[in-house]
């Protein structure tokens, strides 16, 4: 398992092999959900932040296990890989409210 790191904090492991966790994170897909998605209400990444990639850590892979077992329902496809976050996502429903109190 790796984990991905931006600016040194841990923010998500995948269950993927090395070479499967680099075409991650250099995705487009994957780095447009880094920028859509929210944390304590920012975006995840600002888009210039360095990611990195390493080896996650066992509680890093407990965690993705832990996760794992509560979406059993939403598995990802036969061979590929899942991706767990390790912060708290904000709701899309809190997402909206703190839009329109803006």
């Amino acid at each position: 398992m790796f984990t991905v790191e931006i600016a040194g904090r841990a923010i998500a492991v995948t269950n993927a092999d090395e070479d499967q966790a680099r075409d991650l994170i250099e995705s487009e897909e994957f780095l447009e959900d880094l920028t859509i998605i929210h944390s304590d209400g920012k975006p995840i990444w600002d888009g210039k932040a360095k990611l990195e990639l390493r080896t996650a850590t066992p509680d890093e892979e407990e965690e993705f296990e832990d996760a794992d077992d509560l979406d059993e329902d939403d598995e990802a496809e036969d061979g590929e890989p899942s991706v767990v976050f390790l912060i708290d996502i904000d709701d899309e429903e809190d997402e909206e409210e703190g839009e329109a109190g803006a």
